[in-house]
């Protein structure tokens, strides 16, 4: 790396969002730590990028494609070498990445259970069971499949409607009573030091968690070899 003559800064991708933001330059400091000559300021350069996930929030990820929207742009940005490497919430991108693109190096994993968060309206919950806590045929906000179908398994009298944009926004709709309840990854309350604000972490025979929940992912070049080392 001493005598590395590769252009500088070192462009870094990340969503715009909080918590993307944070895990970004999470991984940049461990870099920092690792790596002496990574050390001085002027070495990277943040590149935020909006994505289709982003930008579209008034319908499921399921309906318009994916999980994957959350990375596409990210990636097509990478292929035109308009940044060297993207950091990212793995359970965000896709199983096969695009052609030219691989999956570098991953950080230690969070906590990767789901958390229950409660409104005003709900009672104290049951650590032994959770859902008992929600009214009958209470709104619960969330945006994700795999939640709502564990959730009306449990409990087919709640109704489930569509809430999206970053965590401090789902927190805040919940608090205000919009809506019953809502859940959350806990590694990205605990990564925003909000974890206060789970009422209750559920254990994963109550709520499965996502695949990749709670690791953080890079995603590099495939041709860029002196990154990848």
């Amino acid at each position: 790396a001493g005598t590395s003559r590769r252009a500088l800064p070192l462009r870094v991708g990340t969503r715009g969002s909080p918590l993307a933001l944070v895990q970004t330059r999470a991984f940049v400091a461990v870099l920092r730590h690792f790596c002496p000559v990574l050390r001085s300021m002027e070495v990277f350069e943040e590149h935020i990028i909006r994505t289709t996930g982003d930008a579209v929030q008034n319908r499921r990820l399921a309906e318009i494609g994916g999980k994957g929207l959350f990375a596409k742009e990210i990636h097509e940005a990478m292929l035109a070498r308009e940044i060297d490497f993207a950091v990212h919430s793995l359970k965000d991108l896709e199983t096969d990445l695009p052609p030219g693109i691989v999956l570098a190096c991953t950080l230690r994993r969070e906590d990767a259970r789901d958390a229950l968060i409660l409104g005003p309206a709900c009672g104290a919950p049951d650590t032994t069971r959770p859902y008992d806590a929600l009214p009958e045929g209470a709104m619960i906000g969330t945006s994700s499949v795999r939640r709502q179908a564990q959730l009306l398994h449990a409990r087919p009298d709640l109704q489930v409607a569509l809430l999206r944009g970053n965590v401090q926004t789902r927190l805040d709709r919940v608090a205000e009573g919009a809506f019953a309840a809502s859940l959350l990854a806990y590694a990205g309350l605990r990564r925003l030091d909000l974890a206060h604000r789970a009422t209750l972490v559920l254990d994963a025979d109550t709520m499965v968690p996502a695949a990749c929940q709670g690791i953080v992912g890079v995603t590099v070049r495939a041709d860029d070899t002196e990154l990848l080392d």
